[in-house]
């Protein structure tokens, strides 16, 4: 076991019994990045750090079609997720696998090499490497995929009291905000040939970033 896969048991062999109900209320965006995704019928989606499979479960009942799998470091959360996919009866359309975001191989894992969306939630800002999940996840789409992004933003127009308030208390979980996202996304997008959307979400509370094929060329 790596040394963030034991970081992460660590940090939620607790915490994940109460996750979904806490993190609600600051993990801001998520269900509109969701209702945007509207993969193709059939298609796959792949969460990477799914955690307790919240968001895939949410995929699974807004796009009765698609086949969703999840990555994630922590075999804590992925037991939690395992066991609320079997509560639900999804069990034959969600599928989960442990491994590292930076270097992972879904064709081995899932029987998937690429996915027609990719979903990262609110994980870049816990994994260091971060530049590196996101180049990874890039890697493995579908030739007309899209990349959905969402997680803390740089709060350029929140009062500086609650910017002060919520950076000292994401830090208290080793939250980081990547406040350079909005310029690593379109970045990356042209380093894959592909078209970028960004969007700065509650006065830079939060940002949701789209790398997909142009559009125009669809």
């Amino acid at each position: 076991m790596s040394e963030a896969a034991r970081l992460m048991d660590r940090m939620y062999r607790r915490q994940r019994y109460i996750y979904d109900a806490s993190r609600k209320f600051y993990l801001l965006g998520r269900d509109r990045m969701i209702a945007e995704l509207a993969p193709p019928t059939g298609g796959s989606v792949l969460e990477i750090g799914c955690g307790t499979g919240r968001n895939l479960l949410r995929i699974a009942h807004t796009y009765p079609t698609v086949r969703c799998f999840g990555l994630d470091v922590s075999g804590e959360m992925l037991h939690t997720a395992g066991r609320a996919v079997a509560r639900a009866g999804l069990g034959h359309r969600i599928r989960f696998a442990r491994g590292d975001a930076t270097a992972f191989d879904p064709a081995a894992m899932f029987g998937e090499a690429e996915f027609d969306r990719i979903v990262i939630s609110y994980a870049l800002s816990m994994i260091p490497p971060w530049r590196a999940v996101l180049a990874e996840a890039a890697g493995h789409l579908a030739p007309a995929g899209a990349l959905h992004v969402v997680d803390f933003g740089d709060q350029n127009r929140l009062p500086g009291p609650a910017r002060w308030a919520l950076n000292h208390w994401l830090a208290a979980f080793d939250v980081t905000p990547r406040h350079d996202l909005p310029q690593m996304l379109p970045e990356l997008a042209r380093q894959e040939g592909r078209h970028v959307r960004v969007r700065q979400l509650f006065g830079g509370y939060a940002v949701h970033g789209v790398i997909e094929r142009d559009r125009r060329t669809i």
